[in-house]
């Protein structure tokens, strides 16, 4: 089971037309790129949603797409359609649940920006688009849709910036300078690598400090730089390749701009 998330302004409560409770946006919009490669294409979903609708039940709306407590089943969907530009879905959130009326205020408080949907791959292929292969996705099963205060999967950060380094070394390598736009996206983007990184990192036991000596040991040559704590094995740590090629173009761009 994949997720994806759709950056949308979501529309909530009846300032926006809609009953008291009710959310609506586009929870995946067809035609572009998404971090992953992926396209959706349209008609995607239409078996899905015609799956539901004969089955009785509700596409359920979670909070963070935790399946697992029923706490964070904060409503259900009342209308999922297709049209021109995406799968647009409208959401009944539960405001007797603490925890349905706790993520209504975020709605209306605009402190959430993302939908999400969890799903499976059913029929897709490889094409081009804009002289770029993707992963064109032309039938998904859904599972839920989820509000989501950031995406849910935080290495599409590292995957979207692969990507765009890609393209963006290339032209440096070439002596195209980067426009302030890129550069700035650039930032933006080693920011949130950054803390995402860093919120990952567990702290360094007690027994990992005995290991390697103290846990402000120096790295040989590098005054002030400390030593990255062990990584258990089962645990993959984070491409690094995404991360020195972000790292590289930063570099080089304002080389060539000093």
């Amino acid at each position: 089971m994949k997720v994806k998330n759709a950056t949308v302004q979501l529309k909530a409560g009846p300032e926006a037309g809609l009953e008291d409770g009710q959310f609506e946006a586009y929870a995946s919009v067809f035609g572009n790129i998404d971090s992953y490669g992926d396209v959706v294409q349209p008609g995607a979903f239409a078996n899905t949603l015609a799956d539901w609708a004969g089955s009785d039940n509700f596409l359920p709306v979670l909070f963070g797409h935790n399946m697992a407590d029923p706490d964070y089943n904060v409503g259900h969907v009342i209308e999922a359609k297709e049209d021109e530009r995406g799968l647009r879905v409208r959401g009944q959130l539960d405001l007797t649940s603490p925890k349905g009326a706790q993520v209504y205020k975020l709605l209306k408080g605009r402190r959430i920006s993302q939908l999400s949907f969890a799903y499976d791959v059913i029929r897709a292929s490889w094409g081009q688009l804009d002289g770029v292969e993707v992963y064109e996705l032309h039938e998904v099963k859904i599972y839920e849709v989820s509000l989501v205060t950031i995406g849910a999967n935080q290495e599409t950060e590292i995957l979207a910036v692969k990507t765009a380094m890609a393209s963006l070394s290339g032209g440096i390598k070439e002596g195209r300078v980067l426009s302030a736009k890129h550069v700035d996206s650039l930032r933006a983007a080693r920011d949130s690598i950054d803390a995402v990184l860093s919120a990952a990192e567990p702290a360094p036991t007690e027994d990992q400090e005995k290991a390697t000596g103290t846990g402000e040991a120096k790295a040989e040559g590098v005054p002030g730089v400390t030593d990255p704590p062990d990584v258990k094995a089962e645990e993959p740590s984070p491409n690094p390749s995404a991360l020195s090629l972000a790292w590289a173009a930063l570099d080089a761009e304002i080389a060539a701009n000093a």
